[in-house]
């Protein structure tokens, strides 16, 4: 499992931006890294109620993490097209990665293979990444769901720490 003080692994997926149901373009990670600390939160299916409260969680605190030059991405193995419907549906301010290959949560090795005993999702997990590409924060759902506010806070701390160790 990719943890901290790991290179983070590199990848390349469609980036769902939510203006239209097609608003797509090619995301590769390495660039977005560069403009900053990049938070990448894995959540296993858009449109469940789980995902949305964590979703809208990170919605609603978007400008602590806009204050320290921050990323945030939702990452999961949903096709970008329905990525772009939650994200109008939701109100979300921020894009989703789609991971439909399934590449990405075996790379991070936070795979969730039995979701519902039949498809494999990404398993609940955030990592932070500093602007040199290195996990600077690992967070991965162990048991029941977290209060999402609480990772929320958490995860804004690791950026701040993250930001401020690369300047």
């Amino acid at each position: 499992m990719v943890d901290i003080g790991d290179d983070a692994p590199e990848f390349t997926v469609p980036k769902a931006g939510g203006e239209t149901y097609n608003d797509l373009e090619e995301f590769t990670f390495s660039d977005a890294v560069a403009d900053g600390p990049t938070v990448l939160a894995f959540y296993p299916a858009a449109f469940t109620s789980g995902c949305t409260a964590e979703m809208c969680a990170f919605r609603d605190s978007m400008g602590l993490f806009d204050d320290l030059d921050a990323q945030v991405y939702g990452v999961s193995v949903d096709l970008p097209f329905s990525q772009n419907i939650w994200i109008q549906q939701e109100g979300l301010n921020f894009p989703m990665l789609s991971d439909w290959r399934h590449d990405v949560i075996h790379a991070y090795d936070v795979v969730l293979d039995d979701m519902y005993g039949m498809i494999e999702v990404a398993q609940r997990s955030v990592f932070v990444v500093d602007t040199d590409g290195v996990v600077t924060y690992r967070w991965v759902r162990d048991g029941e769901n977290p209060d999402f506010d609480a990772l929320v806070s958490e995860t804004r701390d690791a950026v701040e720490e993250a930001a401020f160790a690369s300047d």
